[in-house]
């Protein structure tokens, strides 16, 4: 879809992300720079979640911020830069995804959660997804790591969607965009993931039972 030039002027306008993109595609080193210093924890975090490796998520975050540099000079703001970023992310991830498919490579490093720091949003994903379940004094720690548990329950998109809503806070429309499909469709997909992670998580805040690890 082409995009019109008032379209770009006003995510211009509205976004101090996207103006920094624009020096970015006119060679600034220092609006890439900044760029990196916004999203680079934040894409980590996400790609980590998705791909359950911590090194792998920081290759593949290296690999969507190459991406961003090297379309630099075409670049013409449709969007929100962080929804024009997570799209890449998404094709980024997708593609990693098939290509672990297609080696029989795809494995859970269950140990490793450095990085995700004490304003974790699984903590708020086990809590939307707890509803009024009675619950037990839960450690933080292990309650991360339950909750990432639930989370492989879940399939691609609806883990995607739901890191998108939950750790970027976007909207249904910008998660629409970034993942190539309708906003009803993406409600859909939300309510569906939002129902599967309260199964999975509902055996542990009953019971103290842990998903199995896939």
């Amino acid at each position: 879809m082409s995009i019109t030039e008032s379209t770009a002027k006003r995510y211009e306008l509205q976004d101090p992300d996207v103006r920094l993109m624009l020096e970015v595609r006119d060679d600034s080193a220092a609006a890439f720079e900044e760029l990196m210093l916004r999203y680079q924890n934040r894409l980590i975090n996400l790609m980590h979640h998705l791909m359950g490796r911590r090194d792998q998520a920081e290759d593949l975050a290296q690999e969507v911020f190459l991406r961003v540099y090297r379309s630099r000079k075409s670049y013409k703001p449709g969007s929100k830069f962080s929804t024009w970023l997570y799209t890449i992310a998404n094709n980024v991830a997708s593609n990693a995804r098939r290509s672990m498919a297609r080696r029989k490579e795809i494995q859970v490093d269950g140990g490793d959660d450095a990085g995700m720091g004490p304003a974790n949003p699984l903590d708020r994903i086990a809590k939307a997804a707890s509803g009024q379940m009675p619950t037990r004094v839960i450690d933080r720690a292990e309650m991360g790591e339950v909750v990432r548990l639930a989370m492989e329950t879940l399939n691609d998109r609806q883990r995607m969607a739901v890191l998108l809503s939950k750790f970027e806070e976007m909207s249904y429309a910008d998660i629409a965009v970034t993942m190539g499909m309708s906003v009803e469709a993406i409600k859909s997909l939300l309510s569906r993931a939002r129902a599967n992670l309260k199964i999975a998580l509902e055996p542990y805040l009953e019971q103290g039972a842990r998903p199995p690890a896939e």
